[in-house]
């Protein structure tokens, strides 16, 4: 079975999922249906117009998240990437669906299911294709975990072949907006497969983070978070930790942002009384994360479902506002678990010390984490089984 993954580097959540599924493929027959995955990048190489909202997109992501209401709203209402006749490289997209002759193509972006999903079919069967071949299955995976206020109705084809949506709220949503009941259904998280093996023992735990994190595994670890584009507060919220004498030791992600690891390593060479591991691009944050007592990060899909799945309290970053796409994480845990955001670097020393000071409150979060989490069949892998039975259906 040949599966054909379209997504776009807007945020870093669409292009995790996309390199997930491909990585449960690999994992072989023994964990996943006999399967090839390829993924293609749209939007981002597909026009001037395109990768100018893509580029937009990121620069308010790092500069003023707030501004994002007024980018969410425009798409909502404006007829984007909604018809195969005005996608501007349609002939080479089209040309790479007939040379990879996919059995399904499966986009992970609100703005790849419509016109992206037409111009596959058209490739194949009818007009510019070959029609004694059968068009590829067409469908979503959705990572949303709630609806209203931030769920794109982009994320909606009724004409599609399937909706799989990564919890029950996120199909009740895409149902809401017109998605057949008997085309959708629940599949899960898709996350790297290192976020189902069994949890390090405690040894294991505290061998990594003398020998690798050189940190003591006995003292509160709070992890920073980072997204794809190297957004981060972690200066002012190491400063603000540290003069407010809340200081737990500190894990901080730098992504691939060189410049922002060398000045929190000179930062914390100066602060030695709050340990500081600045680390760079982790491909496996299973590990990392195992490692740590809480973690602060933006609200975004990914992030806030890798903490769900490993049960790692999270609180949330609101610094410079709150976008709506992140606003439906916020809402989907705060049925579950204290879910509170800091909207500037100083509202997070009170947060943090009142999980330090509080075990038992602490395990609550944990416990609510548990019940946020989709079932234990539902893995990437099942996803794959299900589209082969489409396929061969």
């Amino acid at each position: 079975m040949k599966i054909l993954v379209l997504s776009s580097s807007t945020g870093g959540g669409h292009d995790m999922r996309a390199r997930s599924f491909e990585q449960w493929a690999h994992a072989g027959p023994a964990v996943a249906p006999a399967v090839s995955v390829q993924r293609r990048q749209c939007l981002d190489n597909d026009g001037a117009l395109y990768a100018f909202g893509s580029w937009l997109y990121n620069f308010i992501q790092k500069t003023w998240p707030v501004l994002h209401h007024i980018y969410f709203n425009v798409l909502e209402v404006v007829p984007f990437c909604t018809s195969a006749a005005a996608l501007p490289h349609r002939a080479q997209f089209q040309g790479a669906i007939r040379e990879i002759a996919p059995d399904i193509v499966l986009s992970t972006h609100d703005h790849l299911n419509h016109a992206y999903l037409e111009a596959a079919r058209a490739a194949i069967a009818g007009a510019g294709g070959d029609s004694r071949r059968r068009p590829p299955l067409c469908g979503t995976y959705c990572g949303e975990l709630s609806g209203g206020y931030g769920f794109s109705r982009r994320w909606v084809n009724p004409n599609a072949d399937f909706f799989i949506g990564a919890v029950d709220d996120c199909v009740a949503e895409a149902r809401r907006h017109g998605m057949p009941a008997e085309k959708s259904w629940t599949g899960g998280f898709v996350l790297n497969p290192d976020f189902w093996d069994p949890p390090l023992t405690a040894e294991k735990r505290a061998a990594f983070m003398r020998e690798n994190l050189r940190l003591d595994p006995d003292r509160f670890t709070l992890l920073l978070g980072t997204g794809a584009n190297g957004a981060n507060n972690h200066l002012s919220l190491l400063k603000a930790l540290h003069d407010a004498g809340v200081r737990p030791q500190v894990i901080a992600l730098c992504g691939r942002n060189d410049r922002t690891r060398n000045i929190i390593e000179a930062w914390a060479a100066s602060h030695p009384g709050m340990p500081v591991a600045a680390l760079g691009y982790q491909a496996h944050m299973r590990r990392v994360m195992e490692c740590s007592d809480a973690l602060f990060a933006r609200p975004g899909t990914g992030t806030t479902s890798e903490a769900i799945q490993c049960g790692l309290p999270v609180l949330f970053n609101g610094i410079g506002g709150v976008m709506p796409q992140e606003l439906i994480s916020v809402r989907y845990c705060r049925r579950f678990f204290e879910a509170n955001v800091a909207r500037s670097a100083h509202a997070l020393p009170p947060l943090v010390e009142a999980w330090m000071r509080s075990p038992g409150r602490l395990e609550a979060v944990r416990k609510g984490l548990a019940a946020a989490r989709p079932p234990a069949g539902l893995n990437p892998a099942e996803i794959l089984r299900k589209l082969a039975s489409l396929r061969d259906a």
